[in-house]
């Protein structure tokens, strides 16, 4: 079996601030055997507006934020799926959110670029727009690990089965889940959606969330969670505090549930990426 955690943070606008706070996270992790850590959406800057962002970008394969991550990865010799962070894209006014994950000795093996963007009225007075500062992305990705094939979603897609269907067909065995989720839509929805994503793909979901309010004013949900094939909850963090979950992955007793409900044989709907690439092209 292999330990894995979320790291649940409230990131604020400073960039060094927030590396400080994953950097003593990550290392209490290491510590406690975890082989990997999973951090929150935004984890290197929430910004005081929605354009921040836009100037903490980096190049992808250069920056101050992925170096920390890749130099973490390595002194910790641990793997790491490192939130999302902006990177620059084709378009001078936006960015891409991208989850990187670095494996242990500090090399990124996959970029996953967030798919479905959060533009929503959830009341009247909270109105978000991610569309009018991020691209989305339009690449399914999954890659192997030591612990077994991880697929990568981030925040909002979590409300698209499809997507978390589409990796189950691609063998994934655990999906990670950085997020910062609204107090209203998580304390509504997160914990069914992440058990419901789990459960239907009978995949171990790692939801690392952002929690308490941001330096912006903004407040996210936290509850922080990860969830086990059969929809068991192995691990919640019942509050917004910033810090640690810990489960361990049994790729044994997966193949047990999966076996004793054979969804995969019994399938007859399949999607085809082709859609996700022309409805994003």
């Amino acid at each position: 079996m292999s330990k894995i955690a979320a790291i649940q943070m409230c990131s604020s606008h400073l960039v060094e601030a927030n590396l400080a706070t994953a950097a003593a996270l990550i290392a209490e992790a290491s510590a406690h055997g975890a082989q990997l850590i999973v951090l929150p959406e935004n984890f290197a800057i929430m910004g005081l507006n929605e354009t921040d962002k836009l100037a903490a970008r980096e190049g992808f394969g250069e920056g101050r934020i992925q170096s920390f991550l890749s130099q973490q990865a390595r002194q910790s010799h641990v793997w790491i799926v490192g939130g999302t962070i902006p990177v620059s894209c084709d378009d001078e006014m936006r960015v891409r959110a991208a989850s990187l994950l670095f494996d242990d000795t500090g090399k990124c093996v996959a970029r996953y670029d967030k798919i479905h963007l959060f533009d929503v009225a959830v009341s009247k007075n909270e109105i978000y727009r991610e569309s009018d500062t991020i691209q989305p992305g339009s690449q399914i990705v999954t890659v192997d690990t030591p612990f077994g094939k991880l697929g990568m979603a981030v925040c909002y897609d979590v409300r698209f089965p499809e997507l978390f269907r589409c990796m189950f067909n691609e063998g994934a065995n655990i999906i990670t889940l950085p997020s910062a989720f609204t107090v209203r839509t998580g304390a509504a929805h997160w914990e069914v959606l992440t058990r419901s994503r789990a459960i239907e793909n009978f995949c171990y979901l790692i939801g690392a969330g952002q929690g308490g309010t941001h330096t912006s004013g903004r407040s996210t949900y936290g509850h922080s969670i990860i969830v086990e094939p059969w929809g068991t909850i192995a691990a919640i963090r019942n509050n917004a505090d910033s810090g640690l979950i810990y489960a361990d992955i049994d790729l044994a007793r997966q193949q047990e549930i999966r076996n004793s409900i054979p969804v995969a044989r019994h399938q007859r709907i399949f999607f085809d990426i082709n859609d996700l690439r022309r409805v994003n092209s």
